[in-house]
């Protein structure tokens, strides 16, 4: 490093996964970061942030000094929600007593199809991205709608807000309502390749925002339409993200309308679109044939406990996925989930995980703390194929994190004196900042996330 570059100095406590089962706490550390969003060290010795930057070469006319806000405070890495409804954000909490199909039919593709209005579009997508972003979700895989416009407007609005995306415009092509359809193959073609052209033209490398292949789930769509995509998958190196095994009505039309597939992964896998770049949401009832075929494929899941709860969907063997060393991570499913918070995501994901364990008796089936954080950073990071590069805090990763700070104002937390960490890293002090995480997990929300940066750039305060 020279004296000439400029370095953002993060001081203070910091929490990360470093495996599935290991929540690695730094009491006391100062984290340098880039002009370009670039990790370039970690100093756990250094007395003070300007000692840390001096001896890596950097003057302290030539950094900016950001600390912990408290004796409760820590920064995290950003969440992954890898899978999310955009359009769907105005229906959060609204699905009565309806399960998937007859839901999809009364709430959401009514909303969905008013879309066509760019004016509503752009209204509801800047929302989602500042209320995501303001609950540290730092990366999101969006669904949008039917509409290539009003997906564009959503690939623009993640770039200009700072948020990392995925960007989908969702295919349907038959088994859908008149009023909210692809008019025919070679429509749903040319929208999808309009979003992919577009999105070219505002992120030519996809550092930010990406295209991503979104069917919507099988029975939307023909066996054709998703062979086009997974040629264009080989052909591009796009992701794609799609539904499987939510529901068993649904898995049961699945089965009517592809007769000639062994299961509804291998509708997918026939259609070549299940790949190493493929998030599948829910995966609920998934047999052990399918299993081993997405293992075989290395596609993701995105774990969905809040939907998956909400409209009595079922509950996702996780742990059974984890054992085979799938990637797992977690997703809102706005507005089947009625929180836009992967925090939220991420305690419902343990509390399922125990009634998973209520019936199975077997312990093993529980998640920890540690894990459902893991699902909620590097599992998310996994899933869409960047942990190389984003879900925890390593030299050469980008500064995708968030402020956590459980006495910020109007904290719904209470802290007490005697459990306030301290700087040391000695046995008790570590518990303690275990029992803050824990605290966190349980009782947080978006007013404990002060300050949220992607890229190393500030994207969300409350400061």
């Amino acid at each position: 490093m020279t004296a000439s570059q400029k370095l953002k100095l993060f001081t203070g406590a910091f929490v990360h996964s470093i495996n599935l089962t290991s929540l690695e706490i730094i009491p006391k550390a100062t984290i340098g970061v880039s002009e370009d969003g670039t990790i370039v060290f970690i100093d756990k010795s250094s007395k003070t942030p300007l000692e840390a930057a001096k001896s890596y070469g950097v003057g302290e006319n030539d950094v900016s000094i950001v600390t912990t806000t408290s004796s409760s405070s820590f920064f995290f890495p950003g969440f992954f929600d890898t899978h999310i409804h955009a359009s769907q954000y105005p229906n959060n909490g609204i699905f009565g007593k309806s399960t998937l199909l007859d839901w999809l039919e009364t709430y959401t593709f009514p909303l969905e199809s008013s879309f066509k209005d760019l004016n509503k579009a752009k209204s509801i997508y800047s929302k989602v991205i500042e209320r995501t972003l303001s609950h540290g979700t730092t990366t999101a895989s969006y669904y949008a709608t039917i509409h290539p416009d009003a997906t564009n407007i959503l690939a623009d609005l993640a770039l200009s807000k700072g948020q990392r995306a995925f960007v989908g415009r969702v295919c349907m092509n038959q088994n859908s309502p008149d009023f909210y359809k692809d008019a025919s193959e070679e429509q749903s073609r040319k929208a999808d390749l309009q979003v992919i052209d577009h999105i070219k033209t505002i992120d030519p490398e996809h550092k930010k925002v990406s295209p991503i292949f979104t069917p919507r789930f099988a029975p939307t769509c023909t066996h054709e339409s998703m062979k086009w995509m997974g040629d264009m998958m080989k052909k591009t190196g796009l992701p794609c993200q799609t539904h499987i095994s939510e529901n068993k009505a649904e898995i049961e039309w699945v089965k009517s309308l592809f007769p000639n597939n062994k299961s509804y992964a291998d509708v997918y896998d026939a259609a070549g679109i299940l790949t190493d770049k493929t998030i599948l949401a829910h995966a609920i009832h998934l047999t052990d044939e399918e299993i081993d075929t997405i293992k075989a494929r290395n596609s993701g899941i995105s774990h969905c406990p809040i939907s998956n709860s909400s409209i009595t969907s079922g509950e996702a063997p996780i742990r059974k996925f984890l054992d085979k060393d799938l990637k797992v991570s977690l997703g809102t499913d706005c507005s089947g989930g009625f929180s836009p918070s992967i925090l939220e995501s991420a305690r419902h994901a343990l509390l399922v995980s125990r009634h998973f364990t209520m019936d199975s008796e077997n312990d093993k089936d529980k998640l920890s703390i540690a894990e459902v954080l893991y699902l909620a950073t590097l599992g998310g990071a996994r899933v869409c194929n960047l942990e190389d590069s984003l879900g925890n805090f390593e030299v050469g990763k980008k500064w995708d994190a968030q402020l956590v700070d459980l006495e910020s104002k109007d904290s719904g937390i209470d802290i007490f004196e005697w459990q306030t960490a301290g700087s040391s890293a000695d046995e008790e002090n570590i518990v303690k900042f275990e029992n803050l995480v824990a605290k966190w997990l349980f009782n947080g929300d978006d007013r404990n996330t002060v300050s949220v940066w992607v890229d190393g750039n500030l994207v969300s305060s409350r400061i």
